[in-house]
């Protein structure tokens, strides 16, 4: 199995993530992420340290405290795949969280840096902005959780749902150089959900010099590492998609670089450029 595709562990529950990626596992510096599966009943209990937390309610419903603030039965969707935005909160860098599972959970741990700028907040379904991208096959559609606009430090997260026969992250676009105005460093997990669950999403990840490049077959459940190059994924016909990205760099803004190759992909036309173009 390629080192960019990290699996769950089916035997964790409770205080044991079901995945986990941790800046040391994936040999980068910024982006932490875990996924919990948490009975109706079960907690979850961490202090954030160093860290920013964005608490994702994937699926299911839950009670949340911070150190000074709370918020009971939160969620409203039961998968991912109801397609409406999900009920979050925001922790920031020395506090801490208590979930306690409601029904059935799914929880998404997204960690970053925090400098202790901001507040606990809930980031209701209300807050959150719903985006179209892309027309025809590369039509997707956007859950903006925690975008460059909204407070942190630097976390950027967000969700995306590409139906049976369509492509996101689409044309492959890159962010991995510190080179602002013209783009950003930021490393980015993928998790993803496959709807049938016997299915799979295709990701290939590469580089202009093709020192990284590999094509993945990806599973229900499962987490990519994109450390760089570009990243485009494809659903197969028969099967819809979901991905929540974790995104985190040396600064909290998404600016991202086009493949020359398939930049004609992303202007207004129909028809591939020819040789003399």
């Amino acid at each position: 199995m390629s080192k960019l595709i990290v699996s769950p562990d089916s035997q964790r529950s409770g205080n044991h993530p079901a995945l986990s990626v941790t800046p040391e596992s994936a040999g980068w510096t910024y982006v932490g992420f875990e996924v919990y599966r948490l009975s109706p009943g079960e907690t979850l209990s961490q202090s954030t340290d160093g860290n920013e937390v964005c608490l994702v309610l994937l699926s299911g419903r839950a009670d949340i405290a911070t150190a000074n603030a709370s918020w009971l039965n939160i969620g409203q969707r039961m998968s991912v795949f109801e397609q409406i935005p999900p009920y979050s909160v925001y922790v920031p860098n020395d506090n801490r969280f208590k979930v306690t599972a409601v029904t059935e959970l799914e929880l998404a741990v997204c960690k970053a840096p925090g400098h202790g700028n901001h507040d606990a907040r809930l980031i209701a379904p209300s807050d959150v902005g719903v985006e179209v991208r892309g027309e025809g096959t590369t039509q997707r559609f956007i859950h903006n959780i925690l975008p460059e606009q909204e407070p942190a430090d630097s976390l950027l997260v967000v969700e995306v749902f590409t139906p049976q026969g369509h492509w996101s992250s689409y044309p492959p676009h890159k962010h991995d150089r510190d080179d602002l105005p013209n783009e950003s460093l930021l490393e980015e997990t993928y998790y993803f959900h496959v709807k049938p669950e016997q299915g799979f999403a295709v990701q290939r990840v590469y580089t202009d010099d093709r020192s990284l490049d590999e094509t993945l077959a990806v599973k229900d459940s499962e987490a990519v590492l994109v450390p760089k190059g570009y990243h485009p994924v494809s659903a197969p016909p028969g099967y819809d998609v979901y991905y929540l990205n974790v995104m985190a760099g040396p600064t909290r803004i998404w600016k991202f670089h086009n493949d020359p190759d398939h930049e004609w992909l992303a202007q207004p036309r129909t028809t591939a450029p020819t040789e003399s173009e």
